[in-house]
Formats: C-alpha cells, structure tokens, sequence
C-alpha cells in the first residue's frame, strides 16, 4: 500500500517530533512518501500529483485547513464518488472539527496508533469508509461553511494570525463576541431558500454543516445540527434577530451536553439535499474555517460518498 503523508509544518501542535514518530509508526504499514507543504494551496497541488499516481492512502498531519485542500485536491483530479485516496488525519491543528467529528482523537499520538490499526485493518479486507461532502460551487466543504457573522470571525482572526499570534479557542471566544455584538448593530441582508418552502429574509447568519458537532471550544463541543452527519444531508443553523439575550439562551443550548435547540428567532434543518444563501450586499464568507471572501450569493449541495476515509465506522446516533 502506498501512502503521502501530508505534514504542514505551520500548523498549530505540528512538531519535527511528533511528524518523525509519525512517520516510523506508518512504514510499518506503507510504503511511505513524507511531503512537507510550503505556501497556501501547496497540498491541493500534492494531492492531485498523488491522485495521479495511483496513491492509495494521503495522511494528513496539520489543520482543518490542510485537510480542505487535500480533499479539493484529491476530487479536482478523480471527481466525488471515484475511487481515488483514501485521507487519514493526525490532527495538528488548533481545533480539528474534520479529525474529531470522524471519530478520531484529538491526541496526535492516539490519533497514530488508531490510524495503525485502521490500515491494519484494511490490508486484512476491511473497506474504507465513505463520507458525504458538500459542494459549494467554487470548492468542497468536509465540514462547514457559512455566510455573515461566522465569515467576519474568521476573516478577523486570520488577520490576528497573519500578525504572528497564536491561534487559540479562546482568541476565537473573544473575536465571535467582538463580531456578534457589531453584527448587531447591523441589519439583517441575507435570504435563506430551503427546498420546498418559501424563502427566510431578515437573516443575520447562516452556518451550513456536514457533520457535527459544528466546531469545539476547547474540549467541549458546540452543537448547532446535532442530528447532521457524514451520512446525512446537510444541516442550516441561522438566526433572524441579533437580540443579546436570546442569544445568549441558544449559546447555552448549544453548549449543552443534550441540545434542544429551540428558539423563536432560530432557523433550523437537517438532512437538506441542497440550500441557497443569498445577500444584498456581499458579505464574509468561510469554508471549513478559512476566509473566502465576500460573496452575494452561495449555494450549497450534498454529495453522499463523496470521499474515501481512513477512519471509525460510524457512531449511531448522537
């Protein structure tokens, strides 16, 4: 079996370390290719050279970030649904929604030896496991994306990170407050169409989601569909006043360890085949976590099977 492992080396908890243990663990596996990437969009370029020559694992070790373009890379070259690489994941970023939400540790060291097994497992005949994705147009989501608020919190933070801080949950905590507070002093510009009903106007937000939880401040995660899955279609979380207090109530939901996730001014779906975002004036945008800029119009569209994935059957249930 022949293997790439993908490591950023800028990425949040990589270490010279930790990739070198890494690497001795898996060619007890594979036969294995390190590759180290150096500028933005550098792994979707390795993924597709790899694609190309009949690899048949990519191990990713960095960020969600990383991950993204990986995926991209991998589907530019074979199409969703083609039996291209399969992706693992050693996490190495700071929040690593993709890794987690598949099952996989958030410990780099556990997260190598589940991955040991998982190749074991499959060299005995066990098959890869199949993960929905969602389509944006413009490029693949593994796992969110979202047009207003979110895309302002993360385009502030990357421009934290582009000054040399470091990026942690808690900067992500106080950046999201910053922005909600200013978003709400804004009116609302976006329209939300769902299939098979009337449109939403006066929307703040929209987060569109493929797995959940839909992202983790540390430990703990933060449920927004929590019945959307890699299996399912895809899940819309949106909000249609910025009013502090009912805010601050479906904060609470979501951070509970058994969301309900009711409220009067809350939008809420799952299993959707397709949606649509659309904006009076362009607005931030994100796709897993990375700035894309602004947008008037998004469209999104699950994919089942999509992907090829060196992880755990999954969980049933939430």
């Amino acid at each position: 079996m022949r293997a790439v492992l993908i490591v950023n080396p800028n990425a949040t908890s990589t270490t010279p370390a930790g990739r070198d243990l890494l690497a001795h663990a898996l060619e007890s596996r594979v036969r294995l290719t390190v590759a180290h990437t150096d500028h933005r969009g550098h792994a979707i370029e390795i993924a597709q050279q790899a694609a190309r020559d009949g690899v048949d694992v990519l191990i990713v070790h960095g960020g969600d970030g990383t991950v993204n373009e990986v995926v991209n890379g991998i589907l530019g070259q074979v199409g969703p649904g083609a039996d291209g690489p399969a992706v693992g994941v050693v996490p190495g970023g700071s929040a690593n929604v993709f890794a987690r939400a598949l099952g996989i540790s958030p410990d780099p060291t556990e997260a190598t030896n589940q991955l040991v097994d998982l190749l074991g497992d499959y060299r005995r005949g066990r098959s890869w496991r199949r993960i929905g994705l969602m389509d944006c147009q413009e490029r693949w989501a593994v796992f969110t994306a979202g047009m207003g608020v979110d895309g302002d919190v993360v385009a502030a933070v990357e421009a934290q990170r582009a000054k040399g801080r470091k990026v942690t949950a808690s900067r992500y905590i106080r950046v999201a407050i910053r922005e909600m507070l200013a978003s709400a002093r804004r009116e609302p510009t976006l329209t939300l169409h769902l299939p098979d009903r009337e449109p939403v106007p006066d929307v703040h937000f929209a987060f569109v989601s493929n797995s959940s939880p839909w992202t983790y401040a540390n430990a703990r995660p933060v449920w927004t569909n929590p019945d959307t899955t890699f299996e399912t279609g895809l899940g819309v979380f949106a909000i249609t006043s910025m009013n502090i207090w009912a805010n601050l109530g479906l904060v609470r939901q979501m951070l509970s360890r058994n969301p309900t996730l009711a409220a009067r001014h809350l939008v809420r779906d799952d299993d959707l085949a397709w949606l649509q975002v659309t904006s009076e004036t362009p607005v931030a945008c994100q796709i897993d976590g990375d700035y894309v800029g602004e947008r008037e119009t998004m469209r999104f569209t699950a994919v089942p099977d999509a992907l090829q994935v060196v992880a755990p059957s999954p969980k049933m249930g939430r």
